[in-house]
């Protein structure tokens, strides 16, 4: 499993689009990238929008109802989160969930999963969140459990977090259902992306990325891994205008705290900037959001063309 170049939805708030009509726009995005070559359409996991995006009362779709929906309106896409928060679902009854995702989509479905961060969410919706190193406990417990169930076989694990007792798993499309971790850890998401993951998503600053590539494929020869063996790709924000007034409006919504993370311009000038910055500093493949204009008609087919040639097989 590989994804080379991904469109990420992070945002359900488009002007003048009212309730009954939202998803309908989700789905002509996914549609107009599927089109246009990607391989991948992923949502985020989370109940509120994130700061820097939109307010948290801004709309959010629940990210599984979400994926299944959009499974019965495209056909050759993969289908998955960027991430799911580990600790909003039991780990059997998530494996459960991705398995009927892939059987949905007919052998479509990737899970995407990171130790969850989000602490206003946990708060409000009354999941524990506890410390950092405790969710990254949960996390080594949950994939334990689930990666046996992806497979067809049965999970049983006592553990501190959590407990399987032979948890079963049926029907299933595929043998195995491909897992991919997402985070920038070092120390710990790395060391638990070489143990089980398919992919990995590297979540960071531009200019780190090339030592975290390098990182990740030591914690790979560290328990005797090829690194090749594990597919990488960078998440983008893409901040690609049609006009000129257009890039320098786009360039005034950045985010501060993303800015080492957008890359704007026309298309073929983002296109530049990710083969130099992303795929120059070793990175196998492309996820980009285009969370202020994506859901506009051709935008994503403008930058699907503009990208697709990077990845080319």
């Amino acid at each position: 499993m590989s994804i080379r170049l991904g469109y990420q939805i992070p945002n359900f708030t488009y002007p003048g689009v009212a309730p009954g009509q939202l998803f309908d726009t989700v789905l002509a995005q996914a549609r107009e990238a599927e089109g246009a070559g990607f391989d991948t359409v992923l949502v985020m996991d989370h109940f509120y929008q994130l700061p820097g995006i939109g307010p948290a009362e801004n709309a959010m779709l629940e990210s599984y109802t979400t994926l299944g929906a959009l499974a019965t309106g495209t056909s050759t896409v993969q289908l998955s989160t960027l991430v799911t928060g580990n600790t909003y679902r039991n780990p059997a009854l998530l494996a459960k969930t991705v398995t009927t995702l892939d059987v949905v989509s007919h052998g479509r479905a990737v899970l995407g999963i990171g130790a969850g961060w989000y602490e206003r969410e946990h708060h409000d919706y009354g999941f524990e969140f506890g410390t950092f190193g405790q969710r990254f406990e949960r996390l080594e417990e949950a994939l334990t459990i689930i990666s046996p169930m992806l497979r067809g076989e049965e999970a049983t694990h006592d553990g501190k977090w959590y407990t399987a007792r032979g948890a079963m798993n049926n029907p299933r499309f595929r043998e195995s259902i491909p897992i991919m971790l997402g985070g920038s850890g070092e120390q710990k998401t790395f060391r638990l992306a070489a143990r089980f993951a398919d992919h990995m998503n590297i979540i960071c600053d531009v200019a780190d990325l090339a030592r975290k590539v390098s990182v990740l494929r030591e914690r790979c020869e560290e328990i005797g891994r090829d690194p090749a063996t594990l597919k990488t790709s960078f998440l983008a924000m893409g901040m690609v205008g049609e006009t000129e007034q257009e890039v320098t409006e786009l360039a005034g919504t950045i985010p501060e705290d993303r800015r080492n993370r957008a890359f704007l311009g026309a298309a073929d000038q983002v296109a530049e900037q990710l083969q130099e910055r992303v795929l120059g500093a070793g990175i196998d493949g492309i996820t980009i959001n285009l969370m202020r204009n994506g859901h506009r008609p051709g935008v994503v087919s403008m930058v699907g063309e503009a990208l697709r040639p990077l990845v080319a097989a």
